[in-house]
Protein backbone atom coordinates (compact mmCIF):
# COMPACT_ATOMS: atom_id res chain seq x y z
CA UNK A 1 0.00 0.00 0.00
CA UNK A 2 1.46 3.36 -1.03
CA UNK A 3 1.84 6.06 1.62
CA UNK A 4 1.79 9.81 2.00
CA UNK A 5 5.30 10.81 3.01
CA UNK A 6 6.30 14.31 4.12
CA UNK A 7 9.95 15.35 4.12
CA UNK A 8 11.09 18.29 6.24
CA UNK A 9 14.22 19.82 4.73
CA UNK A 10 15.04 20.13 1.02
CA UNK A 11 18.82 20.13 1.32
CA UNK A 12 20.98 17.48 -0.34
CA UNK A 13 19.68 14.67 1.89
CA UNK A 14 16.00 15.64 1.91
CA UNK A 15 15.86 16.30 -1.84
CA UNK A 16 17.68 13.05 -2.63
CA UNK A 17 15.26 11.12 -0.41
CA UNK A 18 12.35 12.75 -2.26
CA UNK A 19 13.88 11.86 -5.62
CA UNK A 20 14.64 8.28 -4.59
CA UNK A 21 11.11 7.82 -3.24
CA UNK A 22 9.75 9.17 -6.54
CA UNK A 23 11.44 6.31 -8.40
CA UNK A 24 9.96 3.62 -6.12
CA UNK A 25 6.47 2.41 -5.22
CA UNK A 26 6.60 3.25 -1.51
CA UNK A 27 4.78 6.60 -1.70
CA UNK A 28 1.78 7.76 -3.70
CA UNK A 29 2.17 11.31 -2.40
CA UNK A 30 5.30 13.21 -1.38
CA UNK A 31 5.27 16.62 0.32
CA UNK A 32 8.58 18.49 0.55
CA UNK A 33 8.84 21.34 3.07
CA UNK A 34 11.70 23.79 3.56
CA UNK A 35 12.20 27.32 4.86
CA UNK A 36 13.82 28.12 1.50
CA UNK A 37 10.67 28.26 -0.66
CA UNK A 38 12.54 28.88 -3.92
CA UNK A 39 14.82 25.89 -3.38
CA UNK A 40 12.00 23.51 -2.49
CA UNK A 41 9.90 24.58 -5.48
CA UNK A 42 12.87 23.99 -7.77
CA UNK A 43 13.53 20.56 -6.32
CA UNK A 44 9.86 19.53 -6.64
CA UNK A 45 9.63 20.72 -10.26
CA UNK A 46 12.83 18.89 -11.17
CA UNK A 47 11.69 15.64 -9.52
CA UNK A 48 8.10 15.82 -10.78
CA UNK A 49 9.18 16.25 -14.40
CA UNK A 50 10.87 12.86 -14.26
CA UNK A 51 7.80 11.01 -12.99
CA UNK A 52 6.15 10.61 -16.41
CA UNK A 53 8.16 7.39 -16.69
CA UNK A 54 6.35 5.77 -13.74
CA UNK A 55 2.82 5.31 -12.40
CA UNK A 56 1.25 8.61 -11.27
CA UNK A 57 2.59 10.12 -8.04
CA UNK A 58 1.85 13.50 -6.44
CA UNK A 59 4.88 15.59 -5.47
CA UNK A 60 4.28 19.03 -3.98
CA UNK A 61 6.11 21.84 -2.20
CA UNK A 62 4.13 22.46 0.95
CA UNK A 63 3.74 24.05 4.36
CA UNK A 64 3.46 22.22 7.68
CA UNK A 65 -0.33 22.07 7.35
CA UNK A 66 0.11 20.05 4.13
CA UNK A 67 1.60 17.21 6.19
CA UNK A 68 -1.93 16.38 7.41
CA UNK A 69 -2.73 12.64 7.15
CA UNK A 70 0.92 11.75 6.43
CA UNK A 71 1.79 8.13 7.11
CA UNK A 72 5.47 8.95 7.49
CA UNK A 73 7.28 12.22 8.24
CA UNK A 74 11.02 12.35 7.59
CA UNK A 75 13.00 15.11 9.35
CA UNK A 76 16.28 16.04 7.66
CA UNK A 77 16.45 19.72 8.71
CA UNK A 78 19.65 21.08 10.12
CA UNK A 79 23.05 22.47 9.24
CA UNK A 80 25.15 20.03 7.23
CA UNK A 81 28.41 18.68 8.59
CA UNK A 82 31.43 20.53 7.22
CA UNK A 83 34.79 18.94 6.31
CA UNK A 84 36.68 18.04 9.49
CA UNK A 85 33.66 18.70 11.70
CA UNK A 86 32.27 15.97 13.95
CA UNK A 87 28.56 15.22 14.18
CA UNK A 88 28.55 16.20 17.85
CA UNK A 89 29.78 19.73 17.03
CA UNK A 90 26.54 20.26 15.14
CA UNK A 91 24.44 19.47 18.16
CA UNK A 92 23.06 22.66 19.71
CA UNK A 93 22.35 24.40 16.40
CA UNK A 94 20.44 21.45 15.03
CA UNK A 95 18.65 20.83 18.34
CA UNK A 96 17.40 24.43 18.23
CA UNK A 97 16.15 23.95 14.67
CA UNK A 98 14.37 20.75 15.69
CA UNK A 99 12.76 22.48 18.67
CA UNK A 100 11.29 25.12 16.35
CA UNK A 101 9.98 22.54 13.86
CA UNK A 102 8.52 19.94 16.23
CA UNK A 103 5.36 21.67 17.54
CA UNK A 104 4.21 22.63 14.04
CA UNK A 105 4.76 19.30 12.34
CA UNK A 106 3.37 17.22 15.23
CA UNK A 107 0.21 19.37 15.30
CA UNK A 108 -0.27 18.73 11.57
CA UNK A 109 0.52 15.00 11.59
CA UNK A 110 0.07 13.55 15.11
CA UNK A 111 -0.49 9.98 13.90
CA UNK A 112 2.47 9.71 11.52
CA UNK A 113 5.53 7.58 12.03
CA UNK A 114 8.52 9.93 12.35
CA UNK A 115 11.92 9.12 10.86
CA UNK A 116 14.66 11.33 12.30
CA UNK A 117 17.65 11.72 9.96
CA UNK A 118 19.18 15.06 11.05
CA UNK A 119 22.59 14.76 12.68
CA UNK A 120 23.71 14.03 15.30
CA UNK A 121 20.86 11.57 14.77
CA UNK A 122 20.88 9.86 18.18
CA UNK A 123 20.74 13.19 20.02
CA UNK A 124 18.07 14.49 17.65
CA UNK A 125 16.00 11.34 18.12
CA UNK A 126 16.30 11.73 21.90
CA UNK A 127 15.29 15.40 21.79
CA UNK A 128 12.33 14.70 19.49
CA UNK A 129 11.20 11.86 21.76
CA UNK A 130 11.35 14.17 24.79
CA UNK A 131 9.64 17.22 23.31
CA UNK A 132 7.16 15.88 20.74
CA UNK A 133 4.70 14.32 23.18
CA UNK A 134 4.27 11.39 20.78
CA UNK A 135 4.30 7.70 21.78
CA UNK A 136 7.83 6.35 21.51
CA UNK A 137 6.84 3.66 19.01
CA UNK A 138 6.12 6.40 16.43
CA UNK A 139 9.70 7.73 16.54
CA UNK A 140 12.51 6.02 14.62
CA UNK A 141 16.02 7.42 14.25
CA UNK A 142 17.92 6.33 11.14
CA UNK A 143 20.72 5.46 13.58
CA UNK A 144 23.33 3.01 12.34
CA UNK A 145 21.26 1.79 9.40
CA UNK A 146 23.74 3.52 7.08
CA UNK A 147 26.74 2.30 9.11
CA UNK A 148 25.41 -1.26 8.83
CA UNK A 149 25.04 -0.81 5.06
CA UNK A 150 28.65 0.40 4.89
CA UNK A 151 29.78 -2.60 6.94
CA UNK A 152 27.99 -5.01 4.63
CA UNK A 153 29.45 -3.25 1.61
CA UNK A 154 32.94 -3.63 3.06
CA UNK A 155 32.44 -7.28 4.01
CA UNK A 156 30.96 -8.03 0.60
CA UNK A 157 34.03 -6.60 -1.11
CA UNK A 158 36.38 -8.47 1.22
CA UNK A 159 34.76 -11.89 0.94
CA UNK A 160 33.35 -11.47 -2.62
CA UNK A 161 29.89 -12.49 -1.48
CA UNK A 162 26.51 -10.83 -2.08
CA UNK A 163 25.55 -8.23 0.52
CA UNK A 164 22.13 -9.87 0.94
CA UNK A 165 23.89 -12.92 2.42
CA UNK A 166 25.62 -10.86 5.11
CA UNK A 167 24.01 -10.49 8.53
CA UNK A 168 26.32 -8.19 10.46
CA UNK A 169 25.46 -4.99 12.26
CA UNK A 170 26.86 -1.74 13.63
CA UNK A 171 25.57 -0.85 17.12
CA UNK A 172 25.70 2.24 19.31
CA UNK A 173 26.03 5.87 18.26
CA UNK A 174 25.96 6.87 14.60
CA UNK A 175 29.44 8.26 15.05
CA UNK A 176 32.82 7.76 16.65
CA UNK A 177 31.76 5.34 19.42
CA UNK A 178 29.95 2.91 17.14
CA UNK A 179 31.20 -0.67 17.04
CA UNK A 180 30.59 -4.02 15.38
CA UNK A 181 29.40 -6.84 17.66
CA UNK A 182 31.35 -9.52 15.79
CA UNK A 183 29.88 -12.23 18.03
CA UNK A 184 26.65 -11.83 16.08
CA UNK A 185 28.16 -11.34 12.60
CA UNK A 186 27.21 -14.07 10.15
CA UNK A 187 27.36 -14.83 6.45
CA UNK A 188 24.38 -17.03 5.62
CA UNK A 189 24.33 -18.74 9.01
CA UNK A 190 28.11 -19.12 9.28
CA UNK A 191 30.11 -16.82 11.55
CA UNK A 192 32.49 -14.44 9.82
CA UNK A 193 35.51 -16.28 11.25
CA UNK A 194 34.15 -19.66 10.15
CA UNK A 195 33.35 -18.29 6.70
CA UNK A 196 36.97 -17.20 6.25
CA UNK A 197 38.15 -20.73 7.12
CA UNK A 198 35.53 -22.21 4.80
CA UNK A 199 36.75 -20.12 1.87
CA UNK A 200 40.36 -21.10 2.56
CA UNK A 201 39.37 -24.79 2.63
CA UNK A 202 37.80 -24.27 -0.82
CA UNK A 203 41.10 -22.93 -2.11
CA UNK A 204 39.92 -19.34 -2.29
CA UNK A 205 42.67 -16.74 -1.96
CA UNK A 206 41.17 -14.51 0.74
CA UNK A 207 42.92 -12.55 3.47
CA UNK A 208 41.89 -12.84 7.11
CA UNK A 209 39.53 -10.03 8.03
CA UNK A 210 41.08 -6.99 9.69
CA UNK A 211 38.22 -6.24 12.08
CA UNK A 212 39.56 -2.94 13.49
CA UNK A 213 40.31 -1.88 9.91
CA UNK A 214 36.76 -2.73 8.83
CA UNK A 215 35.31 -0.66 11.69
CA UNK A 216 37.57 2.23 10.68
CA UNK A 217 36.29 1.91 7.09
CA UNK A 218 32.73 2.20 8.38
CA UNK A 219 33.40 5.10 10.72
CA UNK A 220 35.56 7.12 8.32
CA UNK A 221 33.47 6.64 5.16
CA UNK A 222 31.26 9.67 5.80
CA UNK A 223 34.22 11.96 6.45
CA UNK A 224 35.99 10.62 3.38
CA UNK A 225 33.00 11.30 1.16
CA UNK A 226 32.53 14.80 2.60
CA UNK A 227 36.22 15.59 2.03
CA UNK A 228 35.97 14.41 -1.58
CA UNK A 229 32.58 15.76 -2.69
CA UNK A 230 31.32 18.03 0.09
CA UNK A 231 28.37 16.00 1.36
CA UNK A 232 26.92 12.51 1.69
CA UNK A 233 23.41 11.87 0.43
CA UNK A 234 23.03 8.87 -1.90
CA UNK A 235 23.62 6.07 0.61
CA UNK A 236 21.68 7.71 3.46
CA UNK A 237 18.81 8.29 1.03
CA UNK A 238 18.82 4.60 0.08
CA UNK A 239 18.86 3.64 3.77
CA UNK A 240 15.97 5.98 4.66
CA UNK A 241 13.89 4.80 1.70
CA UNK A 242 14.46 1.20 2.80
CA UNK A 243 13.27 2.21 6.28
CA UNK A 244 10.15 3.80 4.75
CA UNK A 245 9.53 0.55 2.90
CA UNK A 246 9.77 -1.36 6.19
CA UNK A 247 7.39 1.08 7.90
CA UNK A 248 4.91 0.67 5.02
CA UNK A 249 5.11 -3.13 4.89
CA UNK A 250 2.54 -5.65 6.12
CA UNK A 251 4.97 -7.27 8.57
CA UNK A 252 7.94 -6.37 10.75
CA UNK A 253 11.65 -6.41 9.91
CA UNK A 254 14.91 -6.20 11.84
CA UNK A 255 16.92 -2.99 11.56
CA UNK A 256 19.60 -1.12 13.46
CA UNK A 257 17.64 2.05 14.16
CA UNK A 258 17.92 4.52 17.01
CA UNK A 259 15.25 4.62 19.72
CA UNK A 260 14.89 5.18 23.45
CA UNK A 261 16.53 2.61 25.71
CA UNK A 262 14.70 1.31 28.76
CA UNK A 263 17.17 -0.91 30.58
CA UNK A 264 18.27 -3.07 27.64
CA UNK A 265 21.92 -4.05 28.12
CA UNK A 266 21.83 -1.96 31.32
CA UNK A 267 21.20 1.29 29.38
CA UNK A 268 18.51 3.86 30.24
CA UNK A 269 17.30 7.25 28.94
CA UNK A 270 19.32 7.60 25.75
CA UNK A 271 18.69 6.83 22.09
CA UNK A 272 21.12 4.65 20.15
CA UNK A 273 21.04 1.73 17.75
CA UNK A 274 20.66 -1.94 18.57
CA UNK A 275 18.83 -4.67 16.68
CA UNK A 276 15.20 -3.53 16.67
CA UNK A 277 11.90 -4.93 15.41
CA UNK A 278 10.34 -2.29 13.16
CA UNK A 279 7.19 -2.34 11.06
CA UNK A 280 3.87 -0.70 10.23
CA UNK A 281 3.32 0.16 13.92
CA UNK A 282 6.77 1.72 14.18
CA UNK A 283 9.13 0.45 16.88
CA UNK A 284 7.92 -2.89 18.22
CA UNK A 285 10.81 -3.57 20.60
CA UNK A 286 14.50 -4.40 20.91
CA UNK A 287 15.75 -7.84 19.93
CA UNK A 288 18.47 -9.01 22.35
CA UNK A 289 21.35 -10.15 20.19
CA UNK A 290 24.06 -12.42 21.50
CA UNK A 291 27.03 -10.27 22.55
CA UNK A 292 30.03 -10.97 24.73
CA UNK A 293 30.88 -8.94 27.84
CA UNK A 294 33.30 -6.67 25.99
CA UNK A 295 30.73 -5.82 23.33
CA UNK A 296 28.09 -4.96 25.91
CA UNK A 297 30.65 -2.69 27.60
CA UNK A 298 31.29 -0.99 24.22
CA UNK A 299 27.56 -0.35 23.84
CA UNK A 300 27.40 1.09 27.35
CA UNK A 301 30.42 3.29 26.60
CA UNK A 302 28.67 4.58 23.47
CA UNK A 303 25.56 5.34 25.53
CA UNK A 304 27.64 7.20 28.13
CA UNK A 305 29.33 9.30 25.42
CA UNK A 306 25.92 10.34 24.10
CA UNK A 307 24.65 11.10 27.61
CA UNK A 308 27.64 13.37 28.18
CA UNK A 309 26.61 15.40 25.13
CA UNK A 310 22.93 15.46 26.15
CA UNK A 311 24.00 16.85 29.54
CA UNK A 312 25.59 19.84 27.78
CA UNK A 313 22.73 20.83 25.47
CA UNK A 314 19.80 23.10 26.17
CA UNK A 315 16.65 21.05 25.82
Amino acid sequence: MSSKITIIGAGSVGATIAYTLSTQDIASEIVLIDINKQKVEGEVLDIAQGTCFRDPIAITAGEYADAKDSDIVIITSGIARKPGQTRIELTQTNVDILKSITPEIVAAAPNALYVIVSNPVDIMTYVFTKISGLPENQIVGSGTLLDTARLRCGLSEHFKVAQKNIHAYVFGEHGDTSFVPWTGAYISGVSVDEYYKLLRSMGRDVEELDKPGMLEYVQKSGGRIIANKGATFYAISAAVCKLCSILSSSSDSMATVSSMMHGEYGIEDVCLSTLTLVGPEGIRGKVPMRMNKGEIEQLQASANALKAVIAQIDL
